[in-house]
């Protein structure tokens, strides 16, 4: 096992109460994983897997509005400059806190998207008469701002399928950002002011509220 820890590290070890570091200095001292206690149970030895009730959600911040000239498309190249982590019941509220947590003002809402003019200078917003194709080359190719693409493409109708062979998302977290787009279709449609208690509890559950 190799003993780095590294910022990802940190991060699964406040996901899921694993202490990480403590289990891989033991481990370099010699010990194995079934003579270390678990200090979650403290009846499993660490060589079972944690086991949690939650949806954890981790997204990079990335700061390119600093570094204008800088390639944008991501690689395996490291060019972010932290992360966010958040909790839900849910993977659709996990992820609205972590886009909330990444602090990024209008330019990070994921709908109704209002250009202002210096976001549009630094990349953040596209124009509202943004066309298929450059919708489509947002989509191919992988950069800080394709999940927004992705949900303006579901919104405009764009099918799973297409959206699978254009970014190689996995089906499942593209049915689940489609289920975050027909929620916020039917909240709209209510009304904010009139929402029903049942879909009011489905959108707090989203993490939307």
């Amino acid at each position: 096992m190799n003993p780095r820890v590294s910022r990802s590290s940190a991060l699964a070890s406040k996901a899921t109460g694993f202490p990480i570091a403590k289990i891989a200095a033991k481990l370099a001292l010699g010990y194995h994983l079934d003579e270390i206690p678990n200090d979650i149970t403290r009846l499993t030895p660490a060589s079972f897997e944690p086991t949690i009730d939650y949806v954890v959600v981790k997204v990079p911040r990335w700061a390119f509005e600093k570094f204008p000239r800088a390639d944008r498309t991501l690689t395996t190249q490291m060019k972010s400059v932290g992360e966010v982590m958040a909790i839900g019941r849910t993977f659709k509220e996990a992820f609205f806190k972590a886009v909330r947590s990444l602090e990024l003002g209008r330019s990070g809402r994921l709908f109704g998207q209002v250009p202002d003019a210096v976001e549009r200078a630094r990349g953040l917003t596209v124009d509202e008469d943004e066309d298929d194709e450059s919708l489509h080359r947002a989509l191919a190719v992988p950069t800080h701002r394709r999940m927004w693409a992705v949900f303006r493409a579901i919104e405009r109708g764009w099918s799973l399928d297409d959206l699978r062979d254009i970014t190689r998302i996995d089906p499942w977290f593209l049915a689940q950002f489609a289920g975050i787009v027909d929620l916020m279709r039917e909240a709209s449609g209510a009304g904010l002011d009139k929402l029903p208690t049942a879909l009011l509890r489905r959108l707090k559950r989203a993490g939307s509220g």
